[in-house]
């Protein structure tokens, strides 16, 4: 079940098989240069897998190689998904993008805005607005994330424990309380700003639903979907199959670096980075978002309501640069890429960082994984290796770039 199957030539999919060739010796470069451990490459067009290659090691201590039903760590990969758990309960009429947080979350009842100040002499001014749930969706809220370091509110978080997001030892509804308890660093929907949104979300998720956020994704999602490995957690006997993950040492090799704890239910289950997959899984999961709602008879949402999910959301046709805080607005790939509810989508492809078509959308993952889907071109890609680079990610634009050449229909 957990295995990824190439299902067609590329030629018969309008792909080129040597530019995609040269894709693969291009990563491989990169794993015989000791900057990667080993990836999954698959690329998929009209929903059959046309090029699928697993190369290199998911453990290098152990000599286990890549295979196509490796386990990943998808980290922020996840947010999209906890957006199309939100977007059942709104079609459902239990959640409205326009509703208040607070109606869900009483302890964001209040939100206060950042003015000046550090630490213990900061000021702040009530909001102009309450934080809504399309503001969570779009990362407009004026949450941020403890490890930026561009402003003086993610300095509060850091000091209240959210170095790495979460309150470490504690479940969702504590953290997501801790975040309420600190100031915002801008009113709601006045700015784009990537933060700790998806996991309020996620709380928000487990109130209206009633479930945790692990039965409601697995009983909606996962288990209507046939993603049968996607979850929070590795069960003792698929231990084997999760890639070992890494970080670079600054000298241009990498090593072994802790990772979620995944060998277990945890405590606190992230719906802004908490989930594991394989390709297969992932493979389904967007199927399901390039049929616009539906697979394999299984319909989950309407297709208007997968039309606003991959449609820019930004006031004004804005990008993620121009409407971004710091640090999007300092980050040159975020020129022509706007963003839905939980995925980027281009608005510009001329100003985009690397070639990919006007609409096309999707999210990435700090371990090096990411997907699109590019609906002019009928087009699906999904890459995994489990790398947490110390700075920018360079094999992304890499990647784009490759897969851009291989289109020939």
């Amino acid at each position: 079940m957990g295995h990824l199957r190439q299902e067609v030539d590329p030629g018969e999919a309008g792909l080129d098989a040597k530019a995609l060739d040269r894709l693969d010796r291009h990563f491989a470069h990169h794993v015989d240069d000791g900057r990667l451990p080993g990836f999954l490459v698959a690329v998929a067009r009209g929903g059959r897998v046309a090029h699928l290659t697993a190369h290199g090691l998911r453990d290098i201590a152990a000599g286990l190689p890549v295979e196509t039903d490796t386990l990943w760590r998808i980290y922020s990969m996840t947010k999209p998904v906890t957006a199309v758990a939100a977007l059942i309960l709104m079609e459902e009429g239990r959640l409205s993008l326009d509703d208040p947080v607070a109606r869900y979350l009483p302890a964001f009842a209040d939100p206060r805005v950042h003015v000046s100040g550090t630490g213990a002499d900061v000021r702040t001014r009530p909001a102009a607005g309450p934080i809504r749930i399309r503001h969570l969706l779009t990362h407009t809220a004026g949450l941020t994330f403890g490890f930026y370091h561009a402003h003086p509110v993610d300095a509060l978080y850091r000091a209240a424990g959210l170095e790495s997001s979460v309150v470490p030892g504690t479940d969702l509804a504590r953290t997501v309380d801790v975040y309420a308890s600190l100031p915002l660093q801008f009113d709601p929907g006045t700015r784009w700003n990537y933060s700790v949104a998806s996991n309020v979300l996620g709380r928000v998720i487990e109130v209206v639903s009633g479930q945790p956020l692990d039965a409601f994704f697995a009983e909606r999602i996962f288990g209507p979907l046939g993603m049968a490995d996607a979850g929070f957690h590795v069960p003792e006997e698929q231990a084997s199959r999760l890639a070992e993950l890494y970080g670079d040492t600054g000298d241009g090799g990498i090593e072994p670096i802790p990772g979620l704890p995944l060998r277990g239910r945890p405590r606190l289950l992230s719906g802004s980075g908490g989930m594991v997959a394989s390709a297969h899984d992932w493979h389904r999961f967007m199927e399901l978002l390039r049929r616009r709602g539906e697979l394999d008879g299984v319909r989950l949402l309407a297709p208007g309501t997968v039309d606003l999910m991959t449609r820019n959301h930004l006031p004004g046709g804005a990008d993620l640069r121009s409407f971004g805080s710091r640090p999007a607005h300092d980050v040159p790939g975020n020129d022509g890429v706007g963003f839905g509810l939980g995925v980027s989508v281009v608005v510009d492809p001329a100003r985009t960082a690397a070639p990919v078509g006007l609409g096309t959308y999707g999210w990435s993952g700090v371990a090096t994984t990411t997907f699109w889907v590019d609906p002019g071109r009928d087009l699906t890609v999904q890459f995994y290796t489990q790398l947490r680079p110390k700075s920018s990610n360079v094999f992304f634009p890499e990647l784009k770039r490759l897969v851009h050449e291989a289109v020939t229909g």
